[in-house]
């Protein structure tokens, strides 16, 4: 007998491994861009859906991304093909779900109640827009919380306690409105006859979820408060049964962490940022970056409630949004043709147009799906009409002779040719408009501008910045995009000012002192900035105390701030002065820099690489040369290197910490 279970379970256990790897599949092949993602949390939930016996709390899996990376619809189709969309309930936390007025309280408790999952069994939750429900303010204080209160206790066992307060202002009313009665006397026959219902819909469903009634709401409601009172009592008395039992719930926190982000993706208006670039800024995201953006949202304690399974969604890359554009045209030209017969072949140059007018890196696929909408939905309802009236449509399926569109993007419209009929439609390319520079004069000023931060930037950082552009959009003027780095020495510190200054040395070394323009203001806010920190903050200048405003008068902070400001200037001067005699010595690469902005308005960091001859993708992360200074150090001083420690299989750790001291002694 025990042999037959063993093979049943055995057999189940395999078919739902099966089945997860069949979902898995699926999901891939619908959601494009995030394989690694639906891999992290299909294993996340493994056990959850393989094994439900041996879960005892709730899974928790937090999904963190921008918006429109497709974390709430990863969540709805999984829901689907694992068939549980029956027990599946999506709450949105800045308190605005379905459900969430007055009846439920604003409770997670009373959600679950009115939904399909039964207390004690598997079901799914998502938590969703969790950024929007916030416990603590902006200045670190507790924040006022009048809905889902209770989701830390469900987050935390998943097992949640009765409303006893609510319960008890039920039993208070029902008392309140037979005292009444009593003290106006007894009603006539025609009201005691009219009064059938003692509990209003609400209080019912309160009780019936709360003390787990089978009534129906209708009995409740008709329950004399003497019933009801007994019934409280009853529940009161039997605290066994006071929990509700959630803890076989798989909960998907998600929500929207931007200030994760570098500034980028604070910037709505961006379109000019390449996705790639973005993608792999983004992907450098981890779970203490989740975790520190948290802390301006909830308490310590609230933050471990939510675990440490944080999958963090990379902005799309652009791979990612070509297969998309891809996608979404062959899916309008599919639906035209199965409406009007018509078939339809777009040219390269459509889908290449569609991605320079539609994505925005840090907003997602909901700018993307807008964009062409606008671009093919009326187009080729239009270019069917008037191919049908030359005769097009008249094959079956493939064989039709095909209608072939393309973009003209000077004019702006799409082409449609069928035979040797042509016609145009107006399309609206509004971010081509935007990055066209027409004036010779702006665009010959942005070219130097942008390539003397560029040429300068390769120079002493030893590699070319990751983009430079002058067509751009979103951007003033043009713009020059850099590596991040995790720490700054003195020296990359003189070197980012100096950098930051080139755009103004080029334009004086150029065009002349005279004729230097205003363009350069924001680069004097921020080197003006980063040299005040060189000198007041990180004691990089003559004096090493820590130079700022105090807003309190605990602060121990030396406040002379105007004693720094002569040496604030004078470093702005220097790295001035470099900056210029930089650009002098590399005269040939500023101008070739400049050409390629003029023709092309933009360049690539591998031809600013050769210019310059540095290395075209230099490996590993921007930062300097620690471990090899410190292995100098090291032999300067006579001391031995740290040997690699080679624990066992069952080395423990002060085993480990020993061997090293050894080594050391």
């Amino acid at each position: 007998m025990s042999t037959d279970i063993h093979s049943e379970l055995h057999a189940e256990l395999a078919e739902r491994t099966k089945h997860l790897q069949k979902v898995a599949r699926a999901l891939k092949e619908e959601l494009f861009g995030i394989d690694d993602i639906i891999d992290r949390v299909i294993e996340s939930l493994r056990a959850w859906y393989v094994l439900p016996q041996l879960i005892g709390r709730p899974v928790i899996v937090c999904l963190w991304g921008l918006t429109g990376t497709g974390k709430t619809q990863l969540v709805r189709k999984l829901a689907q093909q694992l068939g549980f969309y029956d027990r599946f309930i999506e709450v949105q936390m800045d308190g605005f779900s379905h459900g969430s007025g007055h009846g439920s309280r604003g409770s997670i408790s009373a959600m679950l109640a009115e939904s399909g999952i039964v207390e004690g069994t598997p079901g799914i939750l998502v938590l969703d827009e969790f950024q929007r429900f916030r416990t603590v303010d902006g200045n670190g204080n507790d924040a006022k919380v009048e809905r889902y209160q209770d989701v830390w206790a469900l987050l935390s066992d998943g097992r949640l306690p009765p409303a006893l307060s609510m319960l008890g202002e039920i039993e208070s009313s029902l008392a309140y409105a037979e005292y009444e009665q009593d003290r106006d006397g007894p009603a006539d026959k025609k009201k005691l006859k009219k009064r059938k219902l003692h509990l209003a819909p609400w209080e019912a469903r309160e009780v019936k979820r709360c003390l787990k009634l089978p009534e129906t709401l209708l009995q409740i409601m008709a329950w004399k408060p003497a019933e009801v009172h007994a019934r409280l009592r009853a529940f009161r008395d039997a605290q066994q049964s006071w929990e509700t039992d959630y803890s076989k719930l798989l909960v998907f926190v998600s929500g929207n962490l931007d200030e994760m982000y570098a500034e980028t993706a604070q910037r709505v208006e961006d379109c000019d940022t390449d996705a790639d670039i973005f993608h792999a800024l983004t992907k450098k995201l981890s779970v203490i970056d989740v975790k520190k953006a948290l802390a301006g949202r909830f308490r310590p304690e609230q933050i471990a409630r939510l675990g440490n399974n944080h999958v963090i969604y990379p902005s799309l890359n652009r791979a990612t949004y070509v297969q998309l554009i891809l996608s979404i045209c062959d899916r309008y030209v599919s639906e035209i043709q199965e409406s009007s017969g018509v078939r339809f072949v777009l040219d390269a140059v459509v889908y290449e147009q569609i991605y320079a007018n539609a994505v925005f890196p840090a907003q997602g696929t909901r700018p993307l799906f807008s964009s062409i909408h606008a671009i093919l939905s009326a187009t080729l309802v239009n270019a069917a009409l008037w191919a049908l009236e030359r005769g097009a449509g008249g094959g079956d399926g493939d064989d039709g002779e095909p209608v072939w569109l393309t973009l003209d993007a000077s004019v702006p419209c799409i082409v449609a040719r069928f035979r040797k009929a042509r016609r145009q439609f107006p399309v609206a390319l509004e971010l081509n408009r935007l990055k066209q520079r027409s004036s010779e004069d702006f665009r010959a000023l942005l070219a130097v501008h942008e390539a003397g931060h560029g040429v300068v930037y390769g120079v002493l950082f030893g590699r070319a910045p990751q983009e430079i552009k002058i067509n751009v959009a979103s951007f003033e003027g043009g713009y020059n995009s850099y590596e991040q780095r995790k720490t700054w020495s003195k020296e990359n510190l003189r070197d980012r000012i100096c950098v930051g200054l080139a755009g103004r040395a080029a334009e004086q070394m150029v065009f002349g002192s005279e004729a230097c323009t205003s363009g350069a203001s924001q680069d004097l806010l921020q080197t003006t900035s980063l040299a005040a920190q060189y000198v007041r903050h990180y004691a990089f200048g003559s004096r090493f105390s820590r130079t700022d405003v105090a807003n309190d008068a605990e602060d121990n902070l030396n406040t002379d701030l105007e004693a720094t400001n002569p040496e604030i200037e004078a470093l702005l001067a220097q790295e001035h002065a470099r900056a210029l005699a930089l650009l002098e010595t590399h005269t040939a690469a500023l101008m070739a820099v400049v050409d390629a902005l003029m023709r092309e308005g933009s360049i690539a960091p591998g031809e600013l690489a050769a210019l310059l001859d540095l290395p075209a993708a230099p490996a590993g992360e921007s930062t300097d040369a620690y471990a090899a200074l410190l292995a100098t150090f090291r032999a300067r001083k006579g001391h031995p290197p740290i040997p690699a420690p080679e624990p066992g299989p069952g080395a423990s750790l002060p085993a480990v910490a020993a061997r090293v001291l050894r080594a050391l002694a």
